[in-house]
């Protein structure tokens, strides 16, 4: 049976999107079955695993609302044992039309109960806010992984996500558990990081992924390309921080 994860973080440009494929596909790499889901109306994970936007009739917006099946949503990626269901701007309006459905919290956990034996991993894309999507996903999840740039507002908005995660134990998901917090465009050199990581480590060193991720040119270069890192450049720095992480994931669920 498939573990479920959402990547989370509920401020932008943290590398959230980046962290979410980039192990995706390195623990596909890594010879394990894995499917992810695109839950950003922005729709970057979907371009950044190489599927066009443009014209998709399958989308998370049919995943969340059951006018497909999810079998029908899937779509197999040209990377290894990686699928993914993709997304476009039309799931920005899903979410409100959750409101009106019944069970509207557990759509995603549903759907997902007829594919997730058919997967190692299952990794969800959360968008950049605490809105119906992510309690969606969340109720959903074995765990979150947290993605965190090395500065002081990052930590204010770490303590929010926990109030958020707790609050959905307690109302949705009992099981629901951090599975690591990520820290990504590291500069060893600053002291800012420095102090940062020191903060977290006071409350949440055993939940601190043992690689961090490292400011690296490959890393942006790829989704233009719409490659994960290592099929862009697998020798590069970022990619193999990745696999790292990747390998540590499978270690923690």
């Amino acid at each position: 049976m498939g573990k479920i994860i959402s990547f989370a973080n509920q401020k932008g440009g943290v590398g959230k999107t980046t962290s979410c494929v980039n192990i995706a596909s390195s623990l596909g790499v890594l010879g394990f079955k894995v499917l992810i889901i695109d839950l950003d109306p922005q729709g970057n994970t979907t371009s950044g695993v190489g599927i066009s936007k443009k014209g998709l009739k399958a989308t998370t917006k049919e995943l969340l609302t059951g006018e497909l099946p999810v079998g029908e949503i899937i779509v197999e990626t040209p990377y290894k044992n990686l699928d993914v269901i993709p997304t476009n701007t039309a799931l920005a309006g899903a979410e409100f039309d959750l409101f009106d459905l019944d069970d509207s919290e557990f759509r995603i956990k549903k759907a997902l109960d007829e594919v997730k034996d058919n997967y190692d991993y299952i990794l969800i894309d959360c968008p950049p806010s605490l809105g119906m999507l992510t309690i969606n996903a969340f109720a959903a999840s074995d765990g979150v992984v947290v993605p965190m740039q090395c500065e002081f507002y990052a930590l204010e908005g770490l303590s929010q996500l926990m109030i958020t995660i707790n609050r959905i134990k307690r109302m949705y998901n009992p099981d629901l558990a951090i599975t690591g917090i990520l820290i990504t465009m590291y500069n060893s050199r600053l002291l800012l990081s420095m102090q940062v990581i020191s903060e977290l480590e006071k409350h949440y060193a055993d939940k601190i992924f043992r690689t961090k991720i490292s400011r690296n040119v490959k890393l942006t270069e790829a989704p233009g390309f719409g490659k994960p890192a290592y099929y862009h450049d697998k020798s590069s720095k970022g990619s193999k921080e990745y696999l790292e992480v990747a390998k540590e994931l499978a270690t923690r669920i």
